[in-house]
């Protein structure tokens, strides 16, 4: 059977469920989903997505960040956050702030399916705001090094949600207005570049959109950014080498209107099938 895995950053989950996301749910009928920016408890959470097996790395901030995977299949083990490595390669732990959760899913045929939401810290190149890029670039390192564990994994792993980085021209409308603005400084778009070319991760958007521009995945909530398709795409499902030749389509979930969005975000959604 084919498995749909949907990504999607929900920018508050309690406001996207008023706003219609069950909805889309229902009519979707994903069998993964992975969320960000959830700014909800975690028993909020679970109880918005009963019936769902569901891991959730709650922000240490109320109100904002946090990240989760929701299973129709069952889970195994739940991982959360990302370890920093120290300059001779030690392991050390400290504060995460609902950024990162892995889950693997157990598929029907006796497999896993290592799944992980994602959200990048989105930066700011504003005056007196520069230490927003420092933590970003720092966490950027720490994805790169868990990217090149589950890389080198036999098992199929797809990382997936909002990392806050247009990694070409064409994943952004107005992008030459952008070249100074975080989510589109060459140091960010070079992350990517390594996890694609080096790290051998697919980025299943592009690769089955073909060259673009688009299709956008976040737009504005002010001014006509929307009806003007002025977006940016940076919500992502990358897939490791023992799962990319499994997909076999993507599509973002584009609302036919304004008035119709339950979030500044669209969800992309992936289908998987040996």
């Amino acid at each position: 059977m084919p498995l749909i895995v949907a990504t999607a950053n929900v920018n508050g989950i309690r406001a996207a469920v008023r706003r219609g996301m069950d909805s889309w749910i229902a009519t979707r009928t994903p069998d993964v989903l992975l969320l960000q920016e959830v700014r909800a408890p975690d028993k909020v959470a679970r109880e918005l997505l009963d019936g769902w097996h569901v891991a959730h790395a709650e922000s240490e901030v109320k109100g904002r960040a946090g990240v989760l995977v929701a299973s129709r299949l069952p889970l195994g083990e739940v991982r959360t956050g990302l370890a920093a490595y120290g300059p001779d390669g030690a392991v050390e732990s400290g504060p995460d702030t609902g950024r990162w959760v892995e889950a693997d899913i157990q598929l029907p045929d006796g497999g896993t399916l290592t799944a992980v939401s994602a959200y990048l810290h989105s930066g700011s190149t504003k005056p007196g705001e520069e230490h927003t890029m420092v933590a970003k670039y720092a966490y950027l390192k720490k994805v790169s090094a868990r990217l090149a564990e589950l890389s080198a994994a036999e098992a199929p792993a797809v990382v997936a949600g909002d990392l806050n980085i247009a990694h070409q021209n064409v994943d952004m409308k107005n992008w030459k207005g952008n070249l100074k603005s975080a989510g589109f400084l060459p140091e960010e778009r070079a992350y990517v570049t390594h996890w694609l070319d080096e790290l051998g991760w697919t980025d299943l958007g592009r690769a089955h959109a073909g060259d673009g521009p688009g299709p956008y995945t976040w737009w504005s909530w002010r001014g006509k950014a929307y009806d003007n398709d002025a977006g940016w795409r940076i919500d992502y499902q990358l897939a490791n080498r023992a799962l990319a030749g499994a997909c076999r389509k993507v599509e973002v979930d584009r609302a036919p209107t304004y008035a119709e969005r339950w979030s500044d975000h669209a969800p992309v959604v992936a289908t998987y099938e040996p």
